[in-house]
């Protein structure tokens, strides 16, 4: 199963761009040690061009990279966060949402997980809803089918989630036009 992980980039800083209009500089925290980074940091470049924003790439594989990277935001003075599809960013969540409060940045990311978690915003494909789809697939293997058969599952449903409480937080208005579009908002 694909995820769409750099494929979506593009959505979440429009996304990002639409919430904070007045930025100019925006961070993309990516894991260097992924095999997706360096193509996914040349993509980001070209949206945030396209959209008269400076990316700033800041690269981190371990908590303390993580740490240091946020430190350096004092220097870069980015108006906004998105950080990169990485399974290792999943496991430090609560570090990187506690982190983007401390230093008052907009972040979006990937998985509602970290919106749920007290992140501000999240753009991706419905984890529930991909899991269902590979429950499916298991059925249809131990019914005989041959995986090699099978095409690679694409996620049918994406979801925009939004926090409002880490909104007030930082002090920013969601527009309504993402309010509308949200599939789900914590209040």
């Amino acid at each position: 199963m694909t995820t769409f992980a750099v494929e979506l980039d593009a959505k979440r800083l429009e996304l990002l761009h639409e919430l904070v209009p007045k930025v100019s500089v925006i961070a993309l925290l990516l894991n260097p040690d992924r095999a997706t980074s360096q193509p996914q940091a040349r993509e980001a470049q070209v949206v945030a061009r396209s959209f008269g924003l400076q990316l700033q790439v800041l690269s981190a594989r371990t908590e303390q990279e993580i740490d240091e990277r946020f430190a350096k935001f004092v220097q870069l003075r980015p108006g906004a966060l998105l950080v990169g599809s990485d399974p290792f960013f999943d496991s430090r969540r609560e570090q990187i949402i506690g982190l983007a409060a401390r230093h008052a940045v907009p972040t979006i990311f990937e998985l509602r997980e970290f919106v749920a978690a007290g992140g501000l915003m999240s753009y991706g494909p419905s984890l529930f809803e991909a899991v269902r789809q590979v429950g499916i697939y298991t059925g249809k293997i131990l019914h005989g089918a041959k995986p090699a058969d099978l095409p690679v599952l694409q996620p049918t449903k994406f979801e925009l989630v939004i926090n409002l409480k880490a909104a007030k937080a930082l002090g920013l208005t969601i527009p309504p036009s993402l309010l509308q579009r949200a599939d789900q908002v914590i209040e």
